[in-house]
């Protein structure tokens, strides 16, 4: 279960919580512009935009969750378990294994309607990179700085909806979650007004009262109304630092906290990690459960005309500063 969410202020920042019971040993990854991406069914692309992201390598190929490119576009894939459909190759068509997806969009699109170009002529495949990996069943938010959309594959064919909230979770269906939002409107960040009767003297008796209703369970839906009404009332100033600290301020109106929801097999879901891309400047910023320090990787630190893989290790330790 995860949240993604965008967030502008002087740069566009986008990110996700990963939350799940296990962690893959995923890496910060940067692939050069001249890293050859190869594709099951198409041809390799050879010269692309340099992406930066959280992925998970398997046999050499580099699994993309969440990254973004130097053009400032986002992508992020979020578990949708059961809504989810791939079909069979479609010869008319481009076509891309979901572990493809992230990398297809991104090494081509310097924006989310470029983006909605490729996504006209695309089929998502149920292949699988080895015999032994299942397909992800997954849903994408896709964004820049102007707009967001949200893209799903289910079996009534390949679904693009403009995503204004400018979050997602997971189930149900994006058009569901987003339709959840009208049952939410009386909540504000203001004190509420005594609606109830004029016949009766009620008052507030605490700050915060406006929000009463706002659900604060970790179901994914939510989830999306919380991190949606966090991020549509947050007030932020346009510095890096005052930025990048609301952005992980508002995913963790979100957070998944060990203990609180326990897997059929009895494990603990937790969010592993949190990201934050600042994509205008190409800077990717992460915590992880047991690291609250933030840490950071800047792509235009690296040669991008390079032809190989970057990675860093995720730094999972806690780091603390002591003052005396």
């Amino acid at each position: 279960m995860c949240t993604a969410a965008v967030y502008k202020t002087k740069d566009f920042y986008f990110g996700r919580t990963l939350d799940n019971d296990d962690s893959y040993g995923e890496k910060i990854t940067v692939l050069p512009r001249n890293y050859c991406i190869p594709f099951r069914n198409l041809d390799a692309i050879k010269r692309h935009y340099a992406i930066i992201g959280t992925a998970h390598f398997e046999q050499g190929v580099p699994l993309f969750y969440d990254a973004v490119n130097e053009m400032g576009v986002g992508m992020a894939g979020l578990n949708f378990v059961g809504n989810a459909h791939y079909n069979q190759i479609a010869p008319e068509k481009d076509n891309i294994a979901v572990y493809e997806f992230i990398p297809w969009i991104l090494s081509q699109s310097a924006s989310v309607n470029e983006a909605k170009e490729l996504l006209k002529t695309i089929n998502l495949t149920n292949q699988t990179l080895l015999p032994e990996l299942p397909v992800a069943q997954l849903h994408w938010i896709i964004a820049d700085e102007t707009e967001a959309i949200t893209v799903e594959s289910v079996k009534t064919g390949l679904h693009i909806y403009d995503n204004v909230a400018g979050v997602l979770t997971n189930n149900p269906p994006f058009q569901e979650q987003a339709f959840q939002l009208n049952n939410y409107m009386h909540i504000s960040p203001k004190p509420p007004e005594n609606l109830f009767s004029n016949k009766l003297k009620l008052s507030t008796y605490c700050r915060g009262m406006g929000g009463i209703g706002l659900p604060g369970d970790l179901s994914s839906q939510s989830r999306f109304i919380r991190a949606a009404f966090v991020k549509m009332n947050s007030v932020c100033g346009d510095s890096e630092l005052e930025s990048v600290s609301q952005f992980f301020h508002i995913l963790g109106s979100v957070e998944q906290q060990k203990g609180c929801c326990i897997t059929e097999d009895g494990a603990y879901e937790t969010t592993i990690y949190t990201s934050c891309y600042n994509a205008t400047q190409g800077i990717y910023y992460y915590t992880t459960y047991q690291n609250h320090q933030i840490s950071a990787v800047r792509l235009f630190r690296e040669n991008l005309e390079g032809n190989g893989p970057i990675s860093y290790p995720v730094i999972q330790k806690e780091q603390i500063r002591y003052q005396n």
